[in-house]
C-alpha cells in the first residue's frame, strides 16, 4: 500500500481544509513546490494534489504550480484532481508531466465522460468518490446525491478507470480514523483498485487499513496528519512495506 502526501492548492499555497469548507483553511506553506520537496525527501512514492479553486470554479485554477512540481519530479507519480471536466483539461495536465487526473463531480453528474476521458487517455484516469453515510456527495461536498457509492463505483469498471479515490467526507481534516469498513466495501464489491481518504490521523490507522486485509486497497492519502506531525511518511511507508513482504 502506497502512503500519499495530499498537497492541497488555494490561491498558489498549501492549505488543509476541515470537511470540505474553503472558510476553515490552514495554511502550511506558500510554497508548495518545496513542500512537494519535503514529502519526496521523505520517501513518498506518489503524491496526490488537489486544485481547491478549481474545485468549486469548475476549472484548473493552480495549473502552474502543479506544472512546476510535475516539472521538478518527472518520475514520480502524480495524481490531479479540482475542477477537472474537460478532455482539454486532461490533456494540460498530462502534457505537463501528471501521470493521472482525477474526475470527481463530473463522474457523478455525467457518467460518461469517465468513458470519453479513459478512451481518450488511456490508464490516466482516476475517479474521485466522496460520500457521506454512503451516498456520493459533489461541487466541493456542498451537495450530497441519491447515488449510492458502490452503485457508481461499478458503472465505471468498463470504463478502464485505473483507480477509485475514497474520501469519507464526515471523516476528512477530522483526524479521528479512516472508514475502514466503507473503504474496504467498496474495494471489495468493484474490480477498480481503491485509494483511501480522509481522517488519517496516526499509524494506527494505517495498521487498521492493512489488517483489512484488502488487496483492493492499494494506497492511502494522508493530509492533516503529516502537516502537524502525528504521522510520519516514511515510517508509515516503511510499515507497508513490511506487511507487503510479510505476506
Amino acid at each position: 500500500m502506497l502512503i500519499i502526501p495530499a498537497i492541497d492548492l488555494k490561491d498558489g499555497a498549501c492549505v488543509r481544509l476541515r470537511q470540505g469548507l474553503m472558510e476553515d483553511a490552514t495554511v502550511f506553506s506558500d510554497d508548495p513546490v518545496a513542500m512537494a520537496a519535503k514529502w519526496v525527501d521523505g520517501g513518498c512514492r506518489r503524491l496526490h494534489l488537489v486544485d481547491l479553486n478549481g474545485a468549486f470554479e469548475g476549472k484548473p485554477v493552480n495549473g502552474e504550480v502543479v506544472t512546476a512540481i510535475a516539472k521538478r519530479y518527472p518520475n514520480l507519480p502524480i495524481q490531479i484532481g479540482g475542477g477537472i471536466r474537460s478532455l482539454e483539461t486532461i490533456e494540460h495536465y498530462v502534457r505537463a508531466g501528471v501521470s493521472y487526473v482525477i474526475i470527481g463531480t463530473k463522474a457523478v453528474k455525467q457518467p460518461e465522460f469517465v468513458g470519453e476521458a479513459c478512451r481518450a487517455f488511456p490508464g490516466k484516469v482516476i475517479v474521485g468518490l466522496d460520500a457521506k453515510d454512503g451516498f456520493v456527495a459533489t461541487d466541493g461536498w456542498a451537495e450530497v446525491s441519491e447515488v449510492q457509492v458502490i452503485d457508481l463505483a461499478k458503472r465505471f469498471e468498463a470504463d478502464g478507470v485505473s483507480a477509485i479515490v475514497y474520501t469519507d467526507i464526515s471523516k476528512d481534516g477530522m483526524m479521528q480514523g479512516c472508514n475502514v469498513e466503507a473503504t474496504a466495501a467498496l474495494a471489495n464489491a468493484t474490480r477498480i483498485p481503491v485509494i483511501a481518504s480522509g481522517g488519517i490521523h496516526n499509524l494506527g490507522d494505517i495498521q487498521k487499513l492493512l489488517d483489512a486485509r484488502t488487496p483492493g486497497i492499494i494506497g492511502a492519502i494522508t493530509g492533516r496528519a503529516i502537516y502537524e506531525g502525528t504521522l510520519d511518511v516514511a515510517e508509515a511507508q516503511a510499515l507497508c512495506d513490511r506487511q507487503a513482504k510479510d505476506e
